[in-house]
């Protein structure tokens, strides 16, 4: 799989735009990220999913996915390496972080009619700013 898979599978994910995070394209719900391509050029893209998540990836696949070094990888982040993994697994792993996010996001309120600019909500269906 390349770049342009993973960004093709994530954006036929329901709701998922992509964005610039610090300059490199990201991948959100509702407003919150669950995947990046922040590592394409060591040949990864990155899975934002829990500890468990991670740990189950690792262990069926230990060629395909590797905690994220450092600090993100101790959080649930994930590289998922693009060239050995099959549109299946790219797919499944994908779908994972999409339905955690989406999940994350009923637990704390937030829906595809709103997201977070400059600290503030605005309500994308009527384009105004809520207080």
């Amino acid at each position: 799989m390349t770049a342009a898979d993973f960004r093709r599978i994530a954006l036929s994910l329901e709701g998922v735009e992509e964005y610039s995070h610090a300059g490199l394209p990201a991948f959100r719900v509702a407003g919150r990220k669950f995947a990046s391509l922040a590592s394409q050029a060591g040949g990864y893209g990155n899975l934002m999913l829990t500890l468990e998540q991670q740990a189950a990836f690792v262990a069926e696949a230990p060629e395909i996915f590797l905690p994220i070094p450092g600090g993100w990888g101790k959080m649930g982040h994930t590289h998922i390496r693009l060239a050995a993994a099959r549109e299946d697994v790219l797919t499944g792993a994908l779908r994972t972080a999409w339905k955690l996010r989406i999940d994350k996001n009923a637990k704390t309120g937030r829906n595809k009619a709103q997201v977070v600019e400059r600290g503030r909500v605005t309500d994308k269906k009527r384009g105004k700013r809520q207080p």
